[in-house]
């Protein structure tokens, strides 16, 4: 017979999904209006993986394009294992990336409306498995970028206020 507290905690435990965040691109929320946001796997080799398990990875120029149907990232620096030797790649070579084949056909359709773009947002390990989240963006004009910095700014000083009158 079962023990239905055993099943249960199964059950929990097999709810909770652990997300453990690589890389983040702060510049691309910045400098774009994030429309719509999927979520892509990465095609890597062995010692790359090692390499961002152990968070050597960086998208701070990185960038996506779709050619012949499929997604590639490009720009983004994965460090070489240090224990890699000769089965290191090259840190900078393109990474294709695997979504549904009905997700690129509306991405597609939405990057060739002009101002869209795809950027990568970060990177995370999801269940063992490296994914990537993309973002169809549009750009955002520099009185935009102004706006942001000063609700920001105005957010940092009533954190502050509050903080202070806490103290007291």
């Amino acid at each position: 017979m079962a023990d239905p507290f055993r099943a249960e905690m199964r059950n929990r435990t097999m709810a909770k999904e652990s997300v453990k965040i690589i890389a983040n691109n702060k510049k691309a929320r910045f400098d774009y209006f994030i429309e719509e946001t999927y979520e892509a796997g990465i095609v890597l080799h062995g010692t790359e993986v090692k390499s961002m398990r152990m968070g050597k990875c960086s998208l701070k120029e990185a960038f996506i394009r779709i050619e012949n149907g499929e997604v590639y990232v490009y720009g983004m620096h994965i460090s070489p294992y240090e224990k890699g030797n000769i089965f290191n790649k090259d840190p900078l070579r393109p990474k294709k990336l695997l979504m549904h084949g009905y997700e690129i056909n509306k991405i597609v359709g939405r990057v060739m409306q002009k101002g869209y773009t795809l950027v990568p947002l970060n990177v995370y390990l999801k269940k063992g498995l490296m994914k990537m989240e993309v973002g169809l963006a549009r750009g955002k004009k520099l009185y935009d970028k102004r706006e942001d910095i000063a609700k920001r700014d105005q957010r940092r000083e009533a954190e502050k206020d509050f903080k202070v009158k806490n103290l007291y």
